[in-house]
């Protein structure tokens, strides 16, 4: 099933994009997508955390993931 990825901020500069179009073998959960994102871009983990969006909703870690979904990645935003 083929998904688009969108990375926001500084996930954007460590992986060196702002979308990739993915296809995964089955649907799976935000927190197997999240081990899937850090097997396939090992930079992420030089930040701690970061929010995933479905479809434009912040999404819980059990929410699945289906085929032609839009899944966010929003790092922390800091400003003053």
């Amino acid at each position: 099933m083929k998904i688009t990825v969108l990375f926001f901020g500084i996930s954007s500069d460590l992986i060196k994009g702002n979308q990739v179009e993915v296809t995964l073998e089955k649907a799976m959960s935000v927190s197997d997508f999240k081990d899937y994102l850090q097997e396939k871009y090992s930079s992420l983990d030089k930040i701690n955390t970061y929010a995933i969006a479905v479809d434009e909703s912040y999404a819980t870690n059990d929410l699945m993931i289906k085929a032609n979904d839009v899944v966010a990645i929003i790092p922390p935003v800091s400003g003053g």
